[in-house]
């Protein structure tokens, strides 16, 4: 694909491999900026991250002049098959995250690991993290394809403290037509949303809480070859305001991905819609059909 520089994608900031050992040590720095000083080490070692660097490994910055306000970080991956790269770290400082940072480190990684013969890369993320969703599903068309229940144990950090860290694997297919349909910009209007929304079936059933927040009141089946599964618009705002929420959140999620992967059930979009003018936040969901759909193995409990 063409060498264009994603650097003149976001005016006054450059997206460039990371060289010397003190741009190395400010990924750490990115990574406090968004989890707090109790961050769970997603950043690798200086050492590591050079290693990375030069064998394989990609450690992108977008810089504002040689200041370093966000990165992502990644390394080769193979399961048997499939050589791929597995994203470690994307993070954008929370004062540079209404710039579109983290789409275009991504597009960065994107050509990076396209330069390098390979057209995958896989990561994980919370399901219940709107904001992931609308970046990775939505706006880059990766797809979810496993969910595990508490993948990475306790953590201790202002973003995963006192919930059960359940993730789901996404796959970014980076050369797809869908892909390249989603990276150029092309994604179904609101209009269309709304009316997938509509001849979906729900598999999580929400209510508003005490505070106007919604919660999950129940999990079910779908019914439609459609269906959609709700997570919350803003997980910050159930943190603050419905705390005793956040497990009830977690176990309606965790529980509906099982249930639509028993049934079949593939994600394939994400997306924020607005029945009665309240912006919620949907998975969509499309049923394979039978003998179509290749399962992978239930995920560790």
């Amino acid at each position: 694909m063409p060498d264009a520089g994603v650097s003149e994608k976001v005016e006054g900031f450059r997206f460039r491999k990371l060289e010397k050992p003190e741009e190395f040590r400010q990924v750490a720095e990115v990574e406090r900026s968004v989890y707090g000083p109790e961050s769970s080490g997603l950043a690798p070692p200086v050492p590591m991250q050079r290693a990375l660097q030069d064998n394989g490994g990609l450690i992108l910055g977008a810089f504002a002049d040689i200041y370093l306000a966000g990165a992502t970080a990644s390394t080769l991956g193979w399961d048997g098959t499939t050589l791929y790269h597995y994203s470690l770290l994307t993070a954008v400082r929370p004062e540079y995250q209404n710039h579109h940072l983290g789409t275009q480190l991504k597009l960065a990684q994107r050509d990076e690991v396209l330069r390098l013969g390979l057209h995958e890369v896989r990561w994980v993320l919370d399901p219940l993290s709107s904001r992931a969703a609308s970046l990775h599903v939505r706006r880059l068309g990766a797809r979810p394809d496993r969910y595990y229940p508490h993948y990475f144990g306790q953590l201790g950090d202002a973003v995963n403290q006192g919930l059960e860290t359940d993730r789901v694997r996404v796959v970014w297919t980076l050369d797809a037509p869908e892909v390249e349909r989603r990276v150029g910009g092309q994604h179904p209007t609101a209009d269309e949303d709304r009316r997938r929304w509509d001849r979906s079936s729900p598999i999580v059933e929400t209510e508003p809480g005490d505070t106007g927040i919604r919660i999950p009141s129940a999990v079910g089946e779908p019914t439609e070859p459609s269906a959609h599964l709700e997570i919350p618009f803003d997980l910050a705002l159930v943190r603050q305001h419905e705390p005793a929420a956040l497990r009830r959140w977690r176990h309606a999620v965790r529980d509906a991905f099982r249930i639509a992967s028993d049934l079949g059930y593939v994600v394939d979009d994400f997306a924020v819609v607005s029945p009665e003018h309240e912006r919620r936040s949907f998975f969509f969901l499309t049923r394979s059909p039978p003998g179509t759909a290749d399962r992978p193995p239930d995920p560790p409990t």
